[in-house]
């Protein structure tokens, strides 16, 4: 019992010690959050596009231009063929109102989708049809923005050494245009300059251009994304890739709040995390790409993904055949102890069938030991924010455990000394001794003070959510009762009601009941209830 002991301690020393939060774990656990809420923020953005739908009923013929153009805007980083639908619908319109301005306008949109869904060709014809005379300096800096890009992404799509100097040319070319026309105090102005400087790596004068965009300017988080997303390919080229990871975590957060599907944000933290060894975190992210990829229905970006999404899934199906092979061969070992026991248990069985009473009582008490050492790890791992409760619980277990295993030991020396001595009708008058429900109660009695050691105003807290008429009074003696029992595991991060009631020894069912008989009288909303409990402070 000592030998299976010894590895969980170490491994909750182990815990408490390499734990520690960083920077980039912490925003990797904000980043989780955001991808957990994906359906809300999606259950959003379509909710606005039904709302603008249903404005599209009530609206004039002459001003369906431009309610077009607040749909498309919707779609056109969420769905790609619904974006190109709205785009044709914008050109439909504008030459309908024989506006070169808005055919114009309504070219560069559909331009700008073709290219998100890696349709060059198409996106650089679409582009070089437009008429650029006597065009407004907004609709031109619009233009030379998507023209430059369309080559920039030629290059970093094609990888050709032949073309790639001719498509950079070109891009910087298209750029300069851009930024003759926009003003040079403005954001956009800041992220075209950064592409350039980019492409002509000086990482330098790009990231200085990003990091002045991100700090001086309010940004959607359409822009935020983009803007944080070129930072950290610079800061990766530049060896600080912890910078790089941040504003990968940065970009993949502000592209989830925007459902934006048409991103490399998540991609390339993907590949950072992997190569740090983050296989699990790799391939969760990586799946996340590949949805965002197939949703939108861009090819390009369905074959990056497809590039590095092998590597990692092999590498994870390869830590996954190692776990088996090594569950594998505990379930051996495992499997030859239980058949030796049932050999010696068919050899003895007719001599010694008080024996196994007391084997059965051993194997109670050795589960009730198990069920307390899964509570310290659950109980240790919430525990490191605060060092007291960390010191004050592992004491208390080591104590406990220490006590049943002198006990288990006292118990093991009884029924070898019957056995030595033949006394078989003895076995049962030690099996009788042993009263678990006195153990249980002290174990609970152990539990309750040093909880409440650390938590000496859990009770009066936990009072003040109900009326007067239904707050609890405990009886003379008494630390807690079982329903402030349950709210304090809970308190200490035991949240699932299975758990709880093994700690506890009641059915699911009747812990269930308990939580629901609390909570019916308090004056705190039910889903409120538990988060009020969590925040009850240690000393």
């Amino acid at each position: 019992m000592t030998c299976r002991l010894l590895p969980l301690l170490f491994l909750l020393l182990g815990l408490s010690i390499t734990h520690a939060e960083t920077p980039v774990s912490e925003a990797l656990n904000d980043l989780d959050q955001v991808l957990a809420d994906r359906d809300r923020y999606i259950r959003q953005k379509k909710a606005r596009i039904d709302a603008l739908m249903t404005e599209k009923r009530h609206t004039r013929p002459e001003d369906l231009f431009f309610l077009y153009d607040r749909i498309y805007s919707e779609y056109k980083t969420f769905i790609y063929d619904s974006a190109f639908t709205y785009a044709r619908n914008m050109q439909h319109e504008a030459y309908r109102s024989n506006d070169p301005t808005r055919v114009a306008y309504a070219r560069i949109k559909l331009a700008f989708i073709l290219l998100s869904s890696g349709m060059f060709n198409e996106a650089l014809d679409t582009l070089h049809a437009i008429r650029e005379r006597h065009l407004p300096d907004t609709i031109h800096t619009e233009l030379y923005a998507v023209l430059a890009r369309t080559y920039y992404d030629l290059v970093d799509f094609n990888r050709d050494q032949y073309f790639t100097e001719r498509y950079t040319q070109l891009g910087n070319q298209y750029v300069d245009s851009a930024l003759h026309y926009i003003g040079s105090r403005s954001g956009e102005y800041l992220h075209l300059r950064s592409m350039k400087h980019l492409r002509m790596n000086n990482f330098q004068a790009a990231s200085a251009d990003l990091e002045r965009m991100l700090s001086a300017f309010t940004l959607t988080d359409a822009s935020l994304a983009i803007a944080a997303s070129t930072l950290g390919y610079i800061y990766q080229q530049q060896g600080r890739i912890e910078d790089a990871k941040l504003m990968l975590i940065r970009a993949s957060m502000a592209d989830n709040r925007s459902s934006t599907k048409e991103t490399l944000a998540i991609l390339n933290l993907a590949e950072l995390l992997y190569k740090d060894g983050d296989v699990a975190r790799a391939y969760a992210y990586v799946k996340h790409a590949m949805d965002d990829a197939n949703f939108y229905g861009a090819r390009h970006r369905k074959i990056q993904v497809a590039a590095i999404f092998p590597i990692i899934e092999g590498n994870k199906l390869d830590t996954v055949d190692r776990q088996r092979k090594l569950l594998f061969a505990y379930a051996l070992v495992i499997t030859a102890l239980s058949v030796i026991t049932v050999i010696f248990a068919v050899i003895i069985y007719k001599q010694f069938k008080k024996i196994q009473e007391a084997d059965k009582s051993i194997k109670e008490a050795n589960a009730s030991l198990q069920e307390s050492n899964t509570l310290l790890q659950e109980v240790n791992s919430h525990l490191m924010e605060a060092n007291k409760i960390k010191e004050e619980y592992i004491g208390f277990y080591f104590n406990i455990n220490s006590e049943y295993l002198v006990k288990i030991e006292a118990f093991k020396q009884a029924i070898d000394n019957k056995l030595m001595a033949k006394k078989y009708d003895d076995i049962r008058f030690v099996v009788n001794n042993i009263n678990l429900k006195k153990e249980r109660e002290e174990l609970y009695f152990s539990f309750d003070k040093v909880f409440l050691k650390l938590f000496p105003d859990f009770v009066t807290t936990f009072n003040s959510f109900f009326k007067e008429e239904d707050r609890i009074v405990l009886k003379e003696g008494q630390l807690l009762n079982t329903e402030l029992r349950i709210f304090a595991l809970i308190r200490m991060g035991i949240h699932d009601t299975e758990k709880i009631a093994k700690i506890l020894d009641y059915s699911i069912n009747t812990i269930y009941n308990y939580k629901a008989r609390v909570k019916s009288k308090s004056l705190v909303p039910n889903e409120e209830f538990e988060r009020r409990i969590m925040q009850i402070e240690a000393i």
